[in-house]
Parts: structure tokens; C-alpha cells; sequence
């Protein structure tokens, strides 16, 4: 554990004291895997480890792992013979006993001091970006099926940095005080939120997870974790790892569960505060609506963040740079196989530089290599995440395949004979409008669009009144005078706006992530905003000097 004015003891550590109160830290450096380095030979061996392996998962409640007789199995998506983890639901009676236990614990933690529940939080930190690295970015792998560079900038560099910065404001968080004014005292009391948390979260980034359920945990709460079936094995090692940092076994209860059975449990209980969710806008609305419902049963009003996907863009004015344009648009379409909540789906591109566009599109999408990424670190992107998700995909490139106004110009070809595999799909529209450039598809399908260069104006009212989502954008252009225009024609259009850069990788502290309309509730995780939202502050005043006469000197 890191010590004031002193490194920690663990390797690769950014953390560095000042004083006693403020912290400062860095982003976790990204490992590059080189051939022979010392993390790949880690990374290899933990892959061996799991191979052809099954890890058994329990539900943890009250600190105690439980079974229940509801068991699942999560398998490799690349793989899907190979089953990764053998877990179970949680039922009913289990998570109402997951809420006793974390309620339980609330007020001893809650009162703990920040700066003892940042420690834990550096802590794992640590731990993860030293020895327990290779083990989650395994697992991620093998579970989730990321290629070493997805796993890596996401178990381990974005989760770090979640961790160390949210800590770092947190325990900054404190020192922000009212003024006093003699001869009285103010002071404000960063409280836990009075109840408890539930944080449910996806399959696409195990960093997610570990902050849905880490974030409101450090801020003095206690949460019920809902992961995903699709995550279950990564999920657990961040759990683990938590509890290693020395995180109180009750703060948080590891509950997977039938998403319907955890949603209309959690959401009927009394002391339901707030709900930390990522998934798709149908269930963010139906838990919403749930608990609406159930308002006046609640001793408070539920914080609710959700972030839920998006439709995201790249518009390509004439006067952009084309290699840039291509290069960015394949990496934000296609990495993980385009299932990112800010992965490009659809392109904008002037009739111009059309040509010259397709024309590289085409040949490097050629050379996009898709396979198993344990076995093969040529890989691009892997499968995609399950059976359903592979279905639904499916579904929008037969659409394309016979619509008169859509045209497939490469890829689309899908094979689940022993793994989940879609080949990533360029596909070409005449109609702007087509439901294929407004749903989201969360899959390696790219649409274009070309526009007439001179109607620019109108491709950006367009792009902006094209889909419900506002999550990530990205306007390629070198003219500033256009890249003006976008910027103030496509303000509400996102919640991450890129200029010259693709609509993919923001990094926690530097580019705060979230997107409002249908994408959510733009709370800003990787910002200080964020913490905010998982804190009731009190505000308190003492007078140092009795009141004396209740009559004002007007009334003498």
C-alpha cells in the first residue's frame, strides 16, 4: 500500500503523495507485447493456465460464496466448446439476503475515512498493474474475446486509471470546503447515499465493471454487482482483486442474476438509492420506469446513471486529410468488432474525395485479419460476444443484402460453426434515413453515406437529427472554418466530440466519457463530476458565539 511522500512497493506504480491530502497521479502506461518482453511471457503463461480450463464462480454475499441450484456457463466466444466459467443466478431470497448484509455494513463504512477507502482503491490499483495484470487480461481475453491490445487498454490501463484517479478525487473531493465567516464554521461531509447501490454492467469492457460497482463503493455506499453473463470471469478476478486490496467483504455483494429477477428485486426494496447501469436503452427505461413506480416506498429519491450505447459518426469534409480518414474510421468501426458504445457505424464523405476513400477502405480492409486472439496475436478483432448478439447482426446484413438502397462493398460473411465470427462489413447507402444508419448495431458493420461536397451544411443538420443516440462524433476536416460550423451545428449531436481523430478511445481524466439523448445520462465517468453523483454532502454550521438577542438592530 502506498505510504505518504514515499513510491509503493509495487512495480509499475504511478501514485505520488503531496502532503498528506493531495495525490497525484498519471495514466497507466499501455504495454506495447513485444515479442520476448517480460508482460508478454506473463500474458502467455496465464493464457495457459486457462486453457481448455472452467473456473467455478460462486455468488458472494455476506462474505460468504453461495450456490444456488440456477447454474450457467459462460463460454470462450471464439470458441464456444470451451466453457470459461461455470457460475450461478442468484435468486430472489439470495439478493434480498445480499441486501441485508450490505446494509449491514453501510454505516461502518460510510463513516470510515476517504482517505482509507482511497487506499484500497490505490491498492488494487497496484495490484493490477503489477502481478495481478497478466490474470485479468486473460481472462478478458479467453471471455470476452479481446485481443491483447483491447485487453490490455481496457482491464488494465482504463481500469487502473479508474481506480487512481477517482481515488486522487475523492480524497480531493474533502478538501473542497464552504468559506467560514467568523464567528462561524462550515464545513461539508462527503456521506455515502442512504441505502444501497446496484450497478449493473456489460460484457465490452471489464474496466466498466470494476467502475460501476468500485466507484460508489469508494464514495462510502454499499452495491449489489449485477455482471454480465458474458464478463463473469474478469469480473470476478477485479472482485478478487478488491477484496485483496483489503475492500470489507460486505461492501460489495457479487450477485450475477437473471437480469428481470435482479431488476425487480433491487428496485423493490426500500432502501434502493441509486442505480449504476450500462446496457441497452430498452432495459435502462424499463428499470427507470420501475422505479418511478415504486417512488413513494423509497426513504429517498434513487440517483440513476446510465450510459446506453450510440450511433456514432464520422463526417468527412472535402478539405480532410483521406489517409487519416480511413485509418481512423477501420480502427473505430472494427476494433472488438465494432461492440464499443463509441464505435463508428456510419460515414459521412463527400462525393470528392469518394473515390479515393473507397478506394482505400477497400484495400486495407483486405489485409484485417480475424481469428482466435489467444492463438494468433495477428488478430484484429475476435468474435462477437454470444449467440444473440451474433443472430442480431446477422439480421442487418441480410437487410443489406436485399435492399434496394443499401449495397455491401466487402465483408459481412459470418460463421458460428466454432466460434462467433462475422467478417467486418462495409456497406453503402443511397438513403440516409435507412434504419440501418439510425439503430444501433453494435457489430463490425460500417454504412456510408456520400454526400454532395457543396451540401456539407446540410449532411451536418442531417447527422444531427439522424438517430436518437448523442454519444461520440468525430468531423474530419482541415478547414477550421468548417470545423467551426460542425462543432456549433453538431453541439448536442455528442457527449465526445473529436476533430481530426476517431470517434473511439478516450482515456480516463483526459476525454471524461458519456453521451446524453438516448445514450444516457452523460455523467462523466474519468471525470471528478462523476463521483458526485455517489455522495449526499452535509452541509454543517457552528457558531463559535452565543446568538444573544433574537431582535435585529432595525426592531431597537
Amino acid at each position: 500500500m502506498a505510504q505518504p511522500n514515499k513510491t509503493s512497493s509495487f512495480p509499475f506504480s504511478r501514485l505520488r503523495w503531496r502532503h498528506s491530502v493531495t495525490v497525484e497521479v498519471a495514466n497507466e502506461p499501455t504495454l506495447e507485447f513485444k515479442p520476448g518482453s517480460p508482460e508478454r511471457q506473463a500474458l502467455q503463461k496465464a493464457l495457459n493456465d486457462l486453457k481448455d480450463k472452467t473456473e467455478e464462480i460462486p455468488c458472494v454475499v455476506g462474505g460468504e460464496e453461495v450456490w444456488t441450484a440456477d447454474v450457467q456457463y459462460q463460454v470462450s466466444p471464439f470458441k464456444h466448446s470451451h466453457k470459461v466459467a461455470k457460475y450461478c443466478y442468484a435468486d430472489k431470497d439470495l439478493l434480498n439476503k445480499a441486501i441485508n448484509a450490505a446494509l449491514a455494513a453501510r454505516k461502518e463504512w460510510d463513516l470510515r475515512p476517504i482517505q482509507d477507502r482511497a487506499q484500497i482503491f490505490f491498492k488494487a490499483a497496484d495490484l493490477l498493474s503489477g502481478p495481478r495484470r497478466a490474470d485479468v487480461l486473460a481472462k478478458t481475453m479467453i471471455g470476452q474475446a479481446k485481443t491483447v491490445i483491447q485487453a490490455e487498454i481496457d482491464a488494465a490501463a482504463e481500469l487502473i486509471d479508474f481506480f487512481r484517479f477517482n481515488a486522487k478525487y475523492a480524497v480531493e473531493l474533502e478538501q473542497e470546503q464552504p468559506l467560514s465567516v467568523p464567528p462561524s464554521t462550515n464545513s461539508m461531509v462527503y456521506r455515502g447515499l442512504e441505502g444501497f447501490v446496484a450497478a449493473v454492467s456489460p460484457f465490452n469492457f471489464t474496466a466498466i465493471g470494476g467502475n460501476l460497482a468500485g466507484t460508489p463503493a469508494l464514495m462510502g455506499n454499499v452495491v449489489l454487482w449485477k455482471p454480465s453473463d458474458t464478463a463473469i470471469l474478469s469480473n470476478y478476478a477485479v472482485y478478487k482483486t478488491l477484496l485483496e486490496a483489503g475492500l470489507p467483504p460486505n461492501v460489495i455483494q457479487f450477485v450475477p442474476a437473471s437480469g428481470p429477477v435482479f431488476g425487480d428485486t433491487v428496485t423493490a426494496s426500500e432502501h434502493f438509492c441509486g442505480l449504476n447501469f450500462t446496457g441497452s436503452v430498452p432495459t435502462f427505461k424499463h428499470l427507470w420506469k420501475q422505479i418511478s413506480g415504486n417512488l413513494d416506498r423509497y426513504r429517498t429519491f434513487p440517483r440513476l446513471a446510465g450510459e446506453c450505447g450510440g450511433k456514432n459518426f464520422h463526417f468527412v469534409h472535402a478539405s480532410a486529410d483521406v489517409p487519416s480518414v480511413v485509418s481512423g474510421t477501420l480502427r473505430s468501426a472494427f476494433e472488438y468488432g465494432g461492440q464499443k458504445c463509441s464505435a463508428c457505424s456510419r460515414l459521412y464523405a463527400p462525393d470528392s474525395l469518394w473515390p479515393r476513400i473507397k478506394g482505400l477502405l477497400l484495400e486495407e480492409h483486405e489485409k484485417i485479419k480475424v481469428g482466435d486472439p489467444v492463438e494468433d496475436f495477428q488478430t484484429f478483432f475476435s468474435a462477437v460476444i454470444d449467440q444473440k448478439s451474433f443472430g442480431r447482426i446477422q439480421k442487418w446484413i441480410k437487410h443489406a443484402e436485399t435492399s434496394r438502397t443499401l449495397e455491401i462493398l466487402a465483408g459481412g460473411k459470418c460463421d458460428d460453426t466454432v466460434g462467433y465470427f462475422i467478417q467486418p462489413c462495409i456497406i453503402e447507402t443511397k438513403n440516409p434515413k435507412d434504419p440501418i444508419m439510425q439503430e444501433e448495431i453494435f457489430g463490425p458493420v460500417l454504412t456510408v453515406y456520400v454526400y454532395p461536397e457543396k451540401q456539407y451544411r446540410d449532411v451536418l443538420r442531417l447527422i444531427d437529427s439522424t438517430s436518437p443516440y448523442s454519444l461520440t462524433g468525430a468531423v474530419f476536416a482541415q478547414d477550421k472554418a468548417v470545423v467551426a460550423e460542425a462543432r456549433e451545428i453538431l453541439r448536442n449531436s455528442a457527449g465526445n466530440f473529436y476533430i481530426n481523430d476517431k470517434s473511439t478511445g478516450s482515456v480516463v481524466a483526459q476525454q471524461p466519457f458519456g453521451g446524453s439523448r438516448a445514450s444516457g445520462t452523460n455523467d462523466k465517468p474519468g471525470s471528478p463530476h462523476y463521483i458526485l453523483r455517489w455522495t449526499s454532502p452535509l452541509a454543517i454550521k457552528e457558531t463559535h458565539k452565543p446568538l444573544g438577542d433574537w431582535k435585529y438592530p432595525y426592531m431597537q
